[in-house]
């Protein structure tokens, strides 16, 4: 299957090319960006040392994507999500995560309104 082409980094004056949004050097400078002046400083709480170790585990103990699986397909995890948001009272339990690929975990929190959210509407939620 082809591969799409490669586009410029969207960085202004960046003149290198990316499968992505950003250069690397670039996407490492946009993700800091990003957490401190975009995240909820609540998210920051939750997402911690201790939540990378926990994902981590899960991952090394369910290291193929379950929505992936469930259809027949057998796709590396690359994420886990959170069943029920940490904001809606969810926690790091083991019950409540689920190893996803990047494709279907951006499925599902687009569904739920998460990070591409407009600002104006993420705002309101707790």
């Amino acid at each position: 299957m082809p591969y799409k082409p490669k586009r410029p980094c969207s960085h202004p004056g960046c003149p290198r090319l990316t499968d992505g949004r950003f250069c690397e050097e670039h996407a490492k400078a946009e993700n800091k960006r990003y957490e401190k002046y975009d995240r909820d400083p609540a998210a920051k709480r939750r997402y911690g040392r201790t939540w990378k170790r926990i994902r981590d585990r899960h991952i090394a103990q369910y290291p193929l994507c379950e929505m992936c699986r469930q259809s027949g397909k057998v796709t590396p995890a690359e994420e886990v999500h959170h069943i029920k948001p940490l904001s809606q009272g969810g926690t790091h339990d083991e019950n409540n995560l689920m190893s996803l690929c990047k494709e279907c975990h951006s499925k599902i929190t687009a569904c739920e309104g998460g990070r591409w959210t407009p600002k104006h509407r993420r705002q309101g939620r707790s």
